[in-house]
């Protein structure tokens, strides 16, 4: 953990070897940190910054994984519905479909894009942030990537998407007969996947790597 400096030192000191907390706005000192340490404000207990083992490797693993589960998530039935002699496979994108066709053409487009759209748009930003790190080229272009991705963050709503699931899935368990599909376990594992990879992929150290100060991103 960092310890306050006096304001007249902080004040010459070069900028990148300060950091200023994001929560209650204390500036500090960089502390120099070793493989899986992480910074924490002094005052409000606040995680500055991270130094994680073999970021890129890591977050590229993950990527590539969630990236192979996005179909099937989106596109497999996420639960069977039986009733009255009727058999229907639901799925995110039928979903989609199902609001369109019942004239809900906005909710529609608002489901579409946070549940299937964005996120996909945030892999493939953090994946081309990620190849231009391991593969030092084209950094200027993983920078506005990453931009693209941090502006994309907030609406990106998986969990959401899976919680009117759940929802529904308790609401019509006594009015029809339901089975569970295979869309559901590889939605609950994209979802679980992204989690892991906004904790792995350290937003500290991507700047600093798109930067390019770090040459041991991948270590």
């Amino acid at each position: 953990m960092p310890n306050p400096v006096d304001p007249e030192v902080l004040a010459q000191l070069p900028l990148d070897e300060l950091v200023a907390c994001h929560e209650c706005d204390l500036l500090l000192r960089k502390p120099p940190l070793q493989h899986d340490e992480k910074a924490l404000c002094p005052r409000c207990g606040y995680e500055l910054y991270a130094h994680r083992h073999n970021v890129v490797n890591r977050s590229l693993a993950l990527v590539l994984t969630a990236l192979l589960l996005y179909i099937p998530a989106n596109f497999l039935p996420i639960m069977q519905l039986h009733l009255l002699g009727q058999t229907s496979d639901d799925t995110v994108w039928s979903g989609v479909l199902g609001l369109y066709n019942s004239q809900m053409h906005l909710i529609a487009v608002v489901v579409f894009l946070c549940s299937m759209a964005i996120p996909l748009l945030k892999l493939l930003c953090q994946l081309l942030v990620l190849l231009s790190i391991r593969l030092n080229i084209g950094r200027s272009y993983g920078l506005l990537c990453y931009r693209i991705y941090h502006h994309l963050r907030e609406w990106g709503m998986l969990e959401v998407y899976f919680m009117g699931v759940l929802v529904a899935i308790v609401k019509l368990v006594d009015l029809a007969q339901l089975t569970v599909g295979l869309g559901l376990f590889c939605f609950i594992s994209l979802l679980l996947v992204q989690v892991w990879l906004e904790v792995v992929m350290s937003p500290h150290q991507i700047w600093v790597a798109l930067s390019g100060e770090d040459v041991h991103a991948g270590d």
